[in-house]
């Protein structure tokens, strides 16, 4: 038993060894350094692998683990490599300016046809952008050939009906909805979008691959459009997540419940703000859209964050709670979630109870998640500039 596990040990040595002796841009071990490449999509991935207790990880973090420095781009990209599975895809929650230890990238490696793959949590798609550009900067065909891998995982995930699910391939729980939490959905939608409008850190994608770009991102906005939640007879937002098959608002997780979410419909409709000619069905939901936020807005409100006592949960610790707060002075606020068909603001426990008030919420919840949100300002404020140019008169 022992000589096996030692030849297997042996063999992923190996695997790394060549690994690293296929980099052309390290020199004596230290990677060349080049312009900084925008590393905040990566930033709630790399909060998840610090500081919250995950049994799925395939790596854990050591002690004071070293980094990257934002320059050190062909290092970042050759950790991107490492935590790319077979399929094309990557699985979530790391930080990929992590100087990793040998044993870590061995256990990577020895990973690769585990296809956890994902889009949650900023995954994938993001790491197919940040390669676009370190090719662009470099001129490695590795990064490319990994970034066109990446493109065609995306491709291959997506739905008949246009939409993309959470986790491909698919699970058999919640993930298999079609996902617009965390701007899964909108995420590979504004990497379609860059490869078509032929932004030049992507004018290495063949004519074939980018037909099927094409296609791909016509039957996504087909579904944004389609998904849009139609209430009282009148447009609103989306719901973070769609029945696959109905396309019906569903349930999440158990503290997600159906309903018109805010902060992730702010998300598309910033999304379908930037398509150069809107058609009429584009600009309707946007209009659409707009209307809802100004009608939901929550005026004189403010959520603080106050010291608590320190508390360990099962996936996290918490040292603050958050209470609502009466001020005059407060710019308008929303809720993450409104009731359909009542519009109230809408919370909701781990245990699936809906309640109406962020007090109502166990201090776990209220403290560790996101129920209120000021996203849709951002859409307010470039709605006057976007309706000069493409609102029907």
């Amino acid at each position: 038993m022992k000589n096996s596990k030692a030849c297997k040990l042996s063999f992923y040595l190996i695997l790394l060894s060549l690994f690293c002796l296929s980099s052309t841009i390290y020199s004596q071990g230290i990677p060349a350094e080049y312009k900084a490449i925008d590393l905040s999509p990566f930033q709630d991935a790399s909060h998840h692998w610090y500081d919250i207790s995950d049994n799925d990880k395939i790596v854990s973090p050591v002690p004071n683990q070293p980094k990257y420095k934002p320059t050190q781009i062909t290092g970042i990209a050759d950790n991107i490599l490492l935590y790319q599975k077979n399929n094309g895809g990557w699985p979530k929650n790391y930080d990929i300016t992590a100087i990793l230890t040998e044993e870590q990238k061995v256990k990577l490696i020895a990973a690769k046809n585990d296809l956890h793959t994902t889009f949650d949590n900023g995954t994938s798609y993001t790491q197919v952008e940040y390669l676009a550009s370190v090719y662009a900067a470099t001129s490695i065909d590795k990064y490319k050939d990994a970034c066109l891998k990446g493109i065609d995982y995306m491709l291959s995930a997506q739905y008949d009906n246009g939409g993309w699910p959470q986790y491909y391939p698919l699970q058999k729980d919640y993930s298999r909805c079609i996902t617009f939490n965390d701007d899964a959905f909108i995420g590979i939608m504004e990497v379609f979008k860059n490869i078509l409008d032929d932004q030049p850190e992507y004018s290495f994608v063949d004519a074939t691959t980018k037909q099927k770009i094409k296609m791909s991102f016509t039957k996504g906005i087909d579904c944004i459009l389609k998904t849009q939640i139609k209430d009282s007879n009148k447009l609103t937002a989306w719901c973070q997540q769609y029945d696959e098959v109905s396309l019906e608002p569903a349930w999440a997780r158990k503290f997600e419940p159906p309903s018109i979410c805010n902060a992730e419909g702010a998300g598309v409709v910033l999304f379908l703000m930037k398509i150069n000619d809107p058609n009429k069905n584009i600009i309707h939901a946007i209009e659409s859209a707009v209307q809802w936020f100004e009608e939901s807005a929550i005026k004189g409100t403010r959520v603080k964050t106050i010291p608590a006592e320190k508390t360990v949960y099962k996936f996290r610790t918490s040292s603050t709670d958050r209470i609502v707060v009466n001020d005059s002075l407060a710019p308008p606020i929303w809720t993450r979630y409104y009731e359909i068909g009542t519009h109230k603001p809408l919370f909701c426990n781990r245990d699936s109870k809906v309640v109406y008030s962020l007090a109502e919420v166990e201090r776990e919840r209220r403290d560790g998640y996101g129920w209120y949100t000021y996203k849709p300002q951002e859409v307010l404020n470039k709605y006057k500039a976007w309706h000069q140019k493409w609102a029907i008169q």
